[in-house]
This record gives structure tokens, C-alpha cells and sequence, in this order.
């Protein structure tokens, strides 16, 4: 017999809206998970919403067969920004299929081996800027590495150089922080509201990333190239199946969608210098072992397979971090079925149409799998204890065919930007007492974290 799902006390009417800050979502999602653990709901004003964050239960809602992605709410909202593109597309929209088959081929591992020098020399110039700040000098890490992760996405997959990691920041990432958090709060809103007080900031935001997008449209056609990247792929190519290509409109629906969903790498790269910072133990292991595989050569691309600590510190700051924070699950339906969803082989139950969110804070750091979960150990993200892991718990880029299309972009510039930092900068905590907080949209970000930079000492 199938037990409830665990809920907060609410209130009348209300249910549990005192329980999330509409501000803070993932943060609020993260205490819940930790207080109720592997499920649990709220009802805000009539609505229910179920959210999982244990490791066996976000596995079992992972089974394509049973489970597709959810496009509702927040999703539904940044439809306005990029219409039917791949994060947002419906599952029975064909508009899905087709750019995914034009896209994925140039975001493969393989076709990423021509971004890496980019990636690698772009990375360069910001620990130059950094190394040149001198002794009294206070940085948020997260401000340099966003323009960083901006720079490094347009130049490598549009192939224009911004030149945004000095002087004034891009408008683009003022937008879509604006974008992304307008998305994420404007269904907890009257629409009323939204339309009355928050309409400008909206239409702003979304006005701004679409003129990015068609600046990069025009900059191609104005400079003709033999380069073969992303953007001459949206431009030029027909999806296979279908013999289709994109419009104008959807090639900058597209273009939008790279730096919203990278964005989330530099709230990774955040993560782990603080990460670093409370464990110095692991920058002197990362360190030997780029000493050996780099030395005092040029970082090339043939490396990237041989730094196994760092890939295992990239992944083991990915599970604490949760940078892209959840994504959202629903039953495929069943045509004339309406009988509950069983889950936890009949512990639990959830009406046939109800959609649940999974929370990365929790199933990321789920006790059943990991031992000491909130301790930073890089070793069991690495070779035999990595591949023993659940699979449940290596969801950080989404699930199945809706797993993020950037997913080998994201890993291999993480990599990059991580080797890069440890091996060249030394950080010092503006304040030891740091504790992580967070916040964040479409990603969730350390806040209010600052640092010292200086060339490291050999």
C-alpha cells in the first residue's frame, strides 16, 4: 500500500506558500529536500507540486519509457524570448528533431577538438588580467568567469570575438539574468501584475538577447568564412531527415539558447574555487598531476584525456555545486488511463498527469550513495568508484534525448578554465568564514563570495 507523500505544514487557502521564496526557489527547493528527503510536495493556492531528490527515485523517473521531459512554467514563459528552440520545444513540436539533428553533430567530443585552442587562449587572457591586478586587489570570481563563459561561447561556436573580458560587461548578460529570472518568477505572479509592473523588464531583456543573436547573423553574412562552426551549421545546413533548415528567426532562437544554457559553468567554476579553497589538499594533488601531464609546455588538447584528479574535481564540484539545479519530469501519457503512477515499486503514488521536479541539491548529495555527502573527494568521481556509481546521480546535464545539447562544450571548458586556474593562479578567501550561499534562475550561483588573485608561486 502506498504511503503519502511527505508535505510541510501550510496554510489555509494559501497551502504552502510561505515555504519557497519566489527570489530564491532552488534554495528554498534545497532546505525542503534536506528536512523531507527523497519526496515530498507542497500545494500552493489549490496546485499541487511534487519534487524528488533522492538518487533511486530520480533514476526511476529518468526511464524514458514511462517519463519524458516537462515543458511547463518557467519553460513555457522563456518561449517568449525563444520560441519553439530546443530547451523550450514541446515534445510532439517537430521543430525539436530538426535543430537537434543540425546541432548535435557540431557539439560532439569530436567536433570540439577545433574549439579547444579558442577555449584554451580566451582562458588565457583572463589569468593574465588576473595575474596582473597586483597585491590589494578583491574580485567576485563569478562576475570575470561570466564574461568568460560569454566570450568563450560566441567566439568558439559563432565565431566572433566580443572583447568583453575588460572594460563595460555585455549587455547580453544583464539579460539574461533579467530573462531568466523574470521566466522563473512570472508564473508565481497575477498576470496582471506581470503585464502592469513587469512587462519592460521582460520585453527588454528579450529585446537585447535577440539583438545579440542577429548582430552574430549579420556579422557572418558581412564577413564570409571557410570556418565550419555552429553558427555556419544553423545557417546553412538541412536536417537530414526532413531536408529542412532554419529560419533567420529560429537560427537566433538557437543562438540564444548556447550562452543561457552555458551560463551555468561559471556557477561550477565559482563552486570549485571555493571548493579549493577549503581543501588545499586537493589543489596540491591537481597540481602535481598538471605539473606532470603539462609541465611548463603549452596545455594542448592530446592532455584533456590525461588529467583524470582534475575531471574527477570537475565532477565531484558539479554533484556539490548543482549548477544547473533540477529539471522537470512528467508521465507519458496513456491513452485512456488515468490510474495513478506508482513509484518506489509502490511506495508512492502521483496522479497520472502530474509533473515532478527533480532537485539536484538533494539527489546529488543522497546518504544512500554517498558517504559522507558533503565532503569534497574527488577520488570517487574518478575511474572504478565513478562507474559504480547510480546513474541517478549523474544527471547533471538533464536526462535522456533532453539532456542539455552543450553537454561535451560545458565538460571540456570546465576542464579547460579549471586546469587553467589551478595551475596558474593562486586564490585566497577575501573571507575565511565563507559559507556557501546561493541563489540563481536557470542556474544556481555562490553569492556574495570573493577572492584574492595572484600568479601562483612555484
Amino acid at each position: 500500500m502506498s504511503q503519502p507523500i511527505p508535505q510541510p505544514p501550510g496554510l489555509p487557502l494559501l497551502g504552502n506558500i510561505k515555504d519557497v521564496d519566489p527570489s530564491n526557489t532552488w534554495w528554498s527547493l534545497k532546505k525542503l529536500s534536506e528536512k523531507y528527503g527523497e519526496i515530498f510536495q507542497i500545494k500552493v493556492l489549490g496546485k499541487t507540486l511534487v519534487f524528488v531528490a533522492g538518487a533511486a527515485l530520480a533514476e526511476e523517473l529518468c526511464d524514458e519509457k514511462r517519463f519524458r521531459k516537462f515543458v511547463g512554467g518557467p519553460i513555457v514563459e522563456i518561449r517568449y524570448l525563444v520560441h519553439d528552440a530546443l530547451f523550450s520545444a514541446f515534445d510532439d513540436e517537430p521543430s525539436w528533431g530538426i535543430a537537434h539533428r543540425i546541432i548535435a553533430p557540431k557539439l560532439s567530443t569530436s567536433a570540439l577538438k577545433d574549439n579547444f585552442n579558442e577555449m584554451r587562449d580566451i582562458t588565457n587572457e583572463l589569468m593574465e588580467k588576473w595575474k596582473g591586478l597586483g597585491v590589494d586587489n578583491k574580485i567576485a570570481p563569478l562576475g570575470d568567469l561570466n564574461r568568460l563563459n560569454l566570450e568563450t561561447t560566441t567566439a568558439t561556436l559563432f565565431g566572433k570575438r566580443l572583447n568583453g573580458l575588460t572594460g563595460p560587461e555585455h549587455p547580453a548578460l544583464k539579460a539574461m539574468e533579467d530573462s531568466t529570472s523574470e521566466a522563473i518568477q512570472r508564473p508565481t505572479r497575477p498576470g496582471i501584475l506581470n503585464w502592469l509592473f513587469y512587462g519592460g523588464k521582460w520585453k527588454s531583456s528579450a529585446k537585447t538577447l535577440r539583438a545579440y543573436g542577429a548582430e552574430l547573423v549579420q556579422y557572418r553574412k558581412d564577413n564570409p568564412t571557410e570556418r565550419r562552426d555552429l553558427l555556419d551549421a544553423l545557417l546553412t545546413a538541412k536536417d537530414p531527415e526532413t531536408g529542412k533548415g532554419l529560419t533567420e528567426t529560429e537560427v537566433i532562437d538557437e543562438i540564444i539558447n548556447m550562452p543561457i544554457g552555458s551560463s551555468t559553468a561559471p556557477c561550477l567554476l565559482t563552486a570549485s574555487i571555493l571548493f579549493l579553497l577549503q581543501n588545499p589538499e586537493v589543489v596540491a594533488k591537481a597540481r602535481q598531476e598538471l605539473d606532470t601531464v603539462i609541465g611548463n609546455g603549452e596545455f594542448e588538447y592530446e592532455h584533456l584525456s590525461q588529467l583524470k584528479y582534475i575531471e574527477g574535481v570537475m565532477r565531484e564540484s558539479l554533484r556539490l555545486s548543482f549548477a544547473a539545479p533540477g529539471f522537470n519530469i512528467e508521465p507519458i501519457p496513456r491513452k485512456g488511463d488515468k490510474s495513478p503512477i506508482l513509484l518506489g515499486g509502490g511506495k508512492y503514488q502521483i496522479a497520472h498527469n502530474q509533473a515532478v521536479i527533480l532537485v539536484l541539491a538533494g539527489v546529488n548529495r543522497d546518504p544512500e550513495v554517498f558517504e559522507e555527502p558533503l565532503a569534497f573527494k574527488p577520488e570517487r568521481m574518478m575511474g572504478e568508484s565513478f562507474d559504480k556509481l547510480p546513474a541517478g546521480v549523474k544527471k547533471w546535464f538533464g536526462n535522456g534525448k533532453r539532456e542539455c545539447i552543450g553537454k561535451h562544450w560545458a565538460v571540456q571548458f570546465s576542464m579547460v578554465v579549471l586546469a587553467k586556474m589551478i595551475k596558474d593562479i593562486d586564490f585566497e578567501a577575501v573571507n575565511p568564514d565563507y559559507k556557501l550561499e546561493q541563489d540563481g534562475w536557470f542556474n544556481v550561483r555562490p553569492i556574495k563570495f570573493e577572492a584574492k588573485v595572484k600568479p601562483r608561486e612555484i
